[in-house]
Parts: C-alpha cells; sequence; structure tokens
C-alpha cells in the first residue's frame, strides 16, 4: 500500500535520486561554466596590465590584440551551444579540439603573458616567478620531447582507448579532457614558438624536428578516424570522415601557423637579446640566484 500523508511527503523530499540530480547539475554548471569565468576574468586581467605597461614602458598592441583573440576562440569553443553541436556530432568535436588544444593556445602564447605577469608584478614577486621557471619540474615541462608526449600522447590516449566514450558519458571526465587539450596545447605551442623566457630552450632544429614529428602523428590519428581503424570511437561513418578531413586539413593550416611563428621568433645570437629566465624585470632588472 503506496505511502500517504506527511510521512509519505517527507519521504518523498528527500528522495536520494533528487539529491543526486542536484549534484549533478550542480556539476554541470561548474564544468560549464566555470573555464569560461576564468578565460574571461584572465583576458580582462590581461588587457589592464597591458594598458598599465603601455604607459609605462610601452607594450605592442598586437600582442593584447593575439591574447583577446585566442580568449575569444576558447569562450565560443566552450561555450553551452557549441558544447552540444560537439556532443551531438563527430564532427563538431573535431573543430572544438581544433579550436582549444591548438589555435587559441597559439594566439595567447604570441601574446606573452608571462612576460607581461614579470613586469607587471612588483619585484619580489617577479623574483618568485624567476625562480619558478627555473626550477626542475618546469625545465622538465619544457623539454620538447615532453611536451610532444603530453599533447600528441593525449591525442592518442583520447582516440585510441575508451577514453572519448568515457568523455561522452561522465561531464567531470569530459571537463578535465577540455583542461588537458587547452594546458597540452597551451605548454606545445610555448616550448615551440613562444616569446616568454622558458628554460633550457632547444635549438630552432631541435623544434622543427619535434613541430614535425607532431604534425606527422596528426596526420596519421586524423587519417585512422577517416579509415575508422584500430580508434575506439563509435560514430556514424559520414561523421568519422568529415571529423578526420577536419582534423588533418585544419590541424595542417594551425600547424603551419605554429612553424611560420617559430621562424619569426626566431632570434640570433646577433639579434635582440633574449631574456631568460635568470633575468627578470619587474621595475628594473632582478637577478635571480
Amino acid at each position: 500500500m503506496p505511502w500517504t500523508g506527511t510521512l509519505g511527503a517527507s519521504v518523498r523530499a528527500h528522495d536520494p535520486s533528487d539529491e543526486e540530480g542536484a549534484g549533478r547539475q550542480v556539476l554541470q554548471a561548474v564544468t560549464t561554466f566555470g573555464p569560461l569565468a576564468v578565460v574571461t576574468v584572465l583576458a580582462l586581467a590581461y588587457v589592464v596590465a597591458a594598458v598599465a605597461e603601455g604607459g609605462r614602458r610601452g607594450w605592442a598592441s598586437m600582442r593584447t590584440v593575439s591574447f583577446v583573440a585566442g580568449s575569444a576562440v576558447l569562450l565560443v569553443a566552450l561555450s553551452p551551444g557549441f558544447d552540444r553541436y560537439a556532443d551531438a556530432s563527430f564532427a563538431g568535436h573535431a573543430a572544438q579540439h581544433l579550436l582549444i588544444a591548438m589555435l587559441a593556445p597559439l594566439l595567447l602564447v604570441l601574446a606573452a603573458p608571462v612576460t607581461l605577469l614579470l613586469r607587471a608584478l612588483p619585484h619580489r614577486g617577479a623574483v618568485r616567478v624567476g625562480r619558478m621557471l627555473r626550477s626542475r619540474p618546469v625545465g622538465l615541462l619544457t623539454c620538447p620531447v615532453v611536451a610532444l608526449a603530453l599533447s600528441s600522447g593525449g591525442l592518442v590516449l583520447l582516440y585510441f582507448t575508451p577514453l572519448y566514450d568515457l568523455s561522452t558519458r561522465n561531464g567531470l571526465v569530459h571537463g578535465l579532457v577540455h583542461l588537458h587539450m587547452v594546458l597540452a596545447g597551451l605548454l606545445f605551442a610555448w616550448v615551440i614558438a613562444g616569446l616568454d623566457p622558458a628554460p633550457r630552450r632547444a635549438s630552432v632544429p631541435v623544434r622543427l624536428v619535434v613541430l614535425g614529428l607532431a604534425i606527422l602523428v596528426h596526420a596519421l590519428v586524423a587519417q585512422l578516424l577517416y579509415a575508422g581503424l584500430l580508434v575506439q570511437v563509435r560514430e556514424p561513418v559520414a561523421e568519422m570522415r568529415a571529423a578526420g578531413n577536419l582534423m588533418y586539413f585544419g590541424g595542417d593550416l594551425i600547424e603551419l601557423l605554429l612553424a611560420l611563428a617559430l621562424l619569426l621568433t626566431w632570434r640570433t645570437k646577433h639579434g635582440r637579446a633574449h631574456e631568460g629566465p635568470g633575468t627578470v624585470r619587474s621595475r628594473g632588472p632582478v637577478a635571480v640566484s
């Protein structure tokens, strides 16, 4: 016999399924709007710091444009509407991947945000950041091979293991995959063509070789997706082919832009002196021991 009255209403009011549903809604809201809020705050902070630095010693306006453009790409690609499109279409997922893992990181890195941070911070804060840049973990991460493994390796892990399927069913995993794409993309772009100081930056020939390997891996993954071979992605054939084409040609275009950025930012020892992590400037030169 069904419960009635106050007791029944109380039991229904405390239905565990309702609490689980509310928890999922909160998690979805955090994973959806949290990244958008972070990107917006960082973009505003960059613009404020760039304007202030421009009034003191000057700051290239194109760097500000590049950072704002990169932030805009992230905001569009991570917006709820685009995210729904990426969930409904594997080709949309591929487009989102290109935007958040390749194009946006390149634009953000070319804005030299770490250099701006070093100039904006007080003397003591700039010294601390300089020491962090010289730390062993940062040195390991900025090794081109490590950056390649985190970027291209993540791509292989996503499509050749059950991770992609899991990310479509679990909001937290979905958000973590996006976070990895952005961070790995930023790291790789910084290592290859970054303007900011980095410990033991590899020579240009080494970086070109690593970039070539990344292009090779990306093209191979795109072709296997197109053919539906070896990948653990179960999507309609037409979607797989559209995504493969988009990743192949779109990825090549962005990687060519990255190569161009590397060549344009190449500084010889006879050119403008490179500002390494051992010398940090805020309001004046700061030697970091």
